[in-house]
Formats: structure tokens, C-alpha cells, sequence
């Protein structure tokens, strides 16, 4: 981490899956930062947690939650405000971006994957904006699939698509409140997940030809741009998509 984002300091931060994949390296930017972070996940993080206030001195709050129960979610939200303060930043970070043939795809699948992927974000911005101090912001991860059209996950981009439209409604609607809602776009980001379950070594190479900067990119490459979303440095920025990809897409 070489920037210091000042206002970060002290600030009361949620992130959903902030315990695993990409939202390990967020929840432990924000700590490095001093911010009050609560994050959600499916699967106990308290190790996780004790890590990060041995290493920081600043131990995260956790709430075990499935982020597909509403309510349980808004709850934590709620607990998370109360316990750190109104939020300065929502970070929608929770995916599934599991691969469907379209063919095998059911109503029940359908649903299910439109519940993580979108549904959920929908509902923690929701409860976030009510509980959000002036010049709150909110970050909500989409992804470059749908901008190329990945194929075998249809359902996935179809929400990552919705997470573009809902970001730019809600900024509209909520800007006049102070509250900037944002998108960041990764690419290929290569989590111990995405390894085990789906990278293989043509695959990666294949990506990586599409690059414009030959590295593979880390859950850390994902820390300072959305830094730089919560923090009062974007304060004119609101409504928009940042794409952070080396190189793949074009926008503009």
C-alpha cells in the first residue's frame, strides 16, 4: 500500500464477503487505512479476523450471514452502524460466478444466482443509505464478462449487467442526500477460488493475450481503486463504471 486516504481514517466501512477471495485483501486495505470495518460471509472468518487485529491492531467486525437472506443481512448492516458509527462506505463485494452451460439452466437456478448477484445488492445499498453519514459512497463490484459477453455465465452477467443500471439509478436518485454510488469492473482477478476451480494454464495464457499489461492480476489490485471510491478524493465522481482490467475492455 504506498497512498493514505486521511478521511478512511476512523471511518465505519461494510463490505460483503469480506472474508474470502478478493474481500480478504479489501477488508485488510481498509484496516491498513485505520477505517472500522464489519464484514459478512457464508463461512466462519473468525480466524480471519483475529489475524487482522494481531497484524493492525484494528480487529474487524464479523457477522456470519448468508447474504440471500435479506433480512439477516440488513440486520447486519444495521449491527454494523451501531457498533462503528453511521457508514461512511458500502462495499458490495459478494459473487457467485459459477459456470452454466444456458441449456441446463432452471427457474430455480436462475433465481438463485440473481439472489447473490444481484438481489443482495440491491438490498444492503438499501439498508446501507439509510443508515450512510454525508458524502457516504458505495462501491458495487460488477465484472467485464458482460461487457464481452462471456459465454457459460449467462446468469452471472445478466446480474452483472443489472449491478450497472442499478448503480446508475441509485446515484440519481440518492445524489441529492450526498450518497455517490459507484461500480468498479474487474478482470480476471485470480483468487485461490478462481485457481482451484477454473484456471488452468491455457486458460490463463489465453487471457492474458488479451491484456494490455502482461501481469496476472491479484485480489490487491483491487484494493486501491476501490480506496479511492470510498474516499472523499472521488467526491465529484458518482454514477459510473471503473474498469480495472490491464487492459481488456475499452470504455469512452
Amino acid at each position: 500500500m504506498t497512498a493514505s486516504f486521511h478521511d478512511l481514517m476512523g471511518a465505519s466501512v461494510f463490505i460483503t464477503g469480506g472474508g474470502s477471495g478478493i474481500g480478504v485483501a479489501l477488508t485488510e486495505g481498509f484496516l491498513a487505512q485505520g477505517a472500522k470495518v464489519a464484514f459478512v460471509g457464508r463461512s466462519d472468518a473468525s480466524a480471519f479476523a483475529d489475524a487482522m487485529a494481531a497484524k493492525h491492531g484494528n480487529r474487524p467486525l464479523f457477522i456470519q450471514c448468508d447474504i440471500t437472506d435479506t433480512d439477516a443481512l440488513q440486520d447486519a448492516i444495521a449491527q454494523a452502524a451501531q457498533t462503528h458509527g453511521p457508514l461512511k462506505a458500502l462495499v458490495n463485494n459478494a459473487a457467485n460466478d459459477a459456470r452454466h452451460a444456458a441449456a441446463t439452466i432452471t427457474p430455480a437456478y436462475w433465481d438463485e444466482m440473481q439472489a447473490v448477484n444481484l438481489k443482495a445488492y440491491f438490498f444492503a445499498c438499501q439498508k446501507a443509505a439509510s443508515l450512510m453519514a454525508p458524502q457516504g459512497a458505495m462501491i458495487n463490484f460488477s465484472s467485464i464478462s458482460y461487457m464481452f459477453g462471456a459465454a457459460d455465465m449467462v446468469a452471472y452477467t445478466t446480474a452483472n449487467a443489472g449491478i450497472t443500471g442499478l448503480t446508475r439509478s441509485l446515484a440519481r436518485e440518492w445524489g441529492p442526500r450526498g450518497i455517490r454510488v459507484n461500480a468498479i469492473a474487474p478482470g480476471w482477478v485470480f483468487t485461490e477460488k478462481q485457481e482451484t476451480m477454473w484456471a488452468t494454464p491455457d486458460s490463463k495464457a489465453a487471457f492474458l493475450e488479451r491484456q494490455c499489461l502482461q501481469d496476472f492480476m491479484q485480489p490487491a489490485d483491487m484494493v486501491g481503486p476501490v480506496l479511492f471510491l470510498a474516499s472523499d478524493v472521488s467526491a465529484m465522481m458518482t454514477g459510473q463504471t471503473m474498469v480495472v482490467d490491464a487492459g481488456v475492455v475499452t470504455t469512452g
